[in-house]
């Protein structure tokens, strides 16, 4: 391969790699919220929510730590996918889509965008209830990828990278939101505890520290100070993320080279007997050695992370959460609610997501990029709507009630669903204009 063009590969595959995981991992989230609604709905439904209310606790010392099986899922599982998250932020912020103003500004504003307006729609149908603003505001990427990765080489591979960078600062927004709004009562005597912690993981990082281990260990202890707080534990698994260190401790050209020396001292000691010699033994150490200070400590982590995130967290979540009574009276008891979600969703975010970054084109505060059209940003925006899993999440943030939560779920699975299709349509339209 030409040595120039190195620097642009590795990138490139690193990104068709995510997306070829999310894709799949949509996929697998459709199926397991399928199955989620027929089972709820059948004979067994009862089982299904005495299985995932079922009280599971652990004790340590006086302190003890109780919730149901859902609980579990939702507050200690996806604390791993927003650990993943996190990742993916600050991996981005540094080298990728949003290392630069140049390459953020646009999904930034974008991003924005489909954030306001959802959430502006929702509180102005509900005034008297506003809580329930986060649920319109997020956006599935997992659901979205999945969508234009079955589309094939009908979508315009500039898409799919605005698509994965406005997603990422989408994220961003929703731990925000998770972090100040949807709270229990806050317990301040634990602050302390969780900031001494939190000083320590960063005392790692300063020191040079490229061990996972001791990252994660503090992790838990963070994860359980942060519950006890009353923030939400999953903000426990993105505050980690950002005190991963993302330098390797050896460059690539330093272990290129110490590896060609080992190599050639291997070699040197090659004798004829059946077992490696003790020169071998110390020079396979020495590759070991250095094979661990050349590895990323952030890439290796969100690598080992995405596949349990996107083909096990993921699925059992959507499994867990997406049962739902199909009972539109329901729906028709929380009509205003429903109808914040689903339009928000559906009007909102194309409406945000376009007409933020159209207006900020206009007043040159921000350029489109030059290989994607409007309508395809458009079709982004309804894309964008496809809030699925995560507006679920959020749903149980926001209610209490159940009525509520299923309600607002059914409302969800239609605006995603309505979203997808019209994404689609437009996505195909732009290819057809374009050709």
């Amino acid at each position: 391969m030409i040595e120039p063009l190195k620097p642009l590969v590795r990138p490139l595959i690193t990104i068709e790699k995510f997306i070829n995981k999310e894709a799949l991992s949509g996929i697998l989230l459709f199926i397991a919220t399928v199955a989620a609604v027929i089972v709820a709905n059948s004979s067994l439904g009862q089982d299904y929510y005495d299985l995932w209310h079922l009280p599971l606790g652990i004790n340590i010392g006086e302190h003890s730590i109780s919730m149901t099986l859902t609980y579990w899922i939702d507050d200690a599982l996806m604390a791993l996918f927003f650990l993943m998250v996190g990742l993916e932020i600050k991996r981005e912020m540094r080298i990728g889509e949003l290392s630069s103003v140049s390459k953020a500004a646009f999904p930034l504003v974008a991003a924005i965008g489909g954030m306001a307006i959802p959430a502006l729609i929702y509180v102005a149908l509900n005034p008297d209830n506003p809580f329930g603003f986060g649920i319109p505001m997020a956006t599935d990427i997992a659901f979205a990828l999945g969508i234009l990765m079955l589309l094939g080489n009908k979508v315009n591979p500039a898409l799919k990278l605005f698509l994965v960078a406005l997603a990422v600062v989408d994220d961003l927004g929703a731990v925000l939101v998770v972090a100040t709004v949807y709270t229990n009562e806050i317990q301040s005597q634990y602050f302390l505890h969780a900031g001494i912690i939190y000083a320590l993981i960063w005392a790692l990082n300063f020191k040079g520290v490229t061990k996972l281990l001791p990252y994660l260990i503090l992790g838990i202890a963070l994860w359980i100070y942060i519950h006890a707080i009353g923030i939400h534990a999953t903000v426990a698994g993105v505050l980690l993320a950002f005190a991963i260190p993302i330098s390797s401790k050896i460059d690539e050209k330093e272990f290129v080279n110490d590896m060609k020396k080992n190599v050639d001292d291997f070699e040197e000691h090659i004798d004829k007997t059946q077992i490696l010699n003790h020169h071998q033994i110390d020079t396979l150490e020495s590759i070991a050695d250095n094979y661990d200070k050349v590895q990323n400590p952030l890439v290796r982590l969100e690598h080992n992370l995405h596949g349990l995130s996107a083909f096990f967290i993921m699925p059992l979540f959507a499994f867990s959460n997406a049962g739902v009574l199909i009972d539109f009276s329901t729906v028709s008891a929380n009509l205003m609610i429903v109808l914040g979600v689903v339009f928000g969703l559906l009007i909102g975010k194309p409406i945000g997501i376009l007409g933020f970054t159209y207006l900020a084109c206009k007043l040159r505060i921000i350029k489109k990029p030059e290989n994607i059209s409007w309508n395809e940003v458009l079709a982004v925006g309804f894309l964008g709507g496809i809030g699925f899993t995560m507006s679920i999440f959020i749903t149980h943030l926001a209610f209490a009630d159940e009525t509520i939560i299923a309600a607002v779920k059914l409302g969800v699975f239609a605006a995603s669903f309505v979203a997808a299709v019209i994404g689609v349509i437009l996505i195909l339209s732009a290819k057809k204009v374009k050709a």
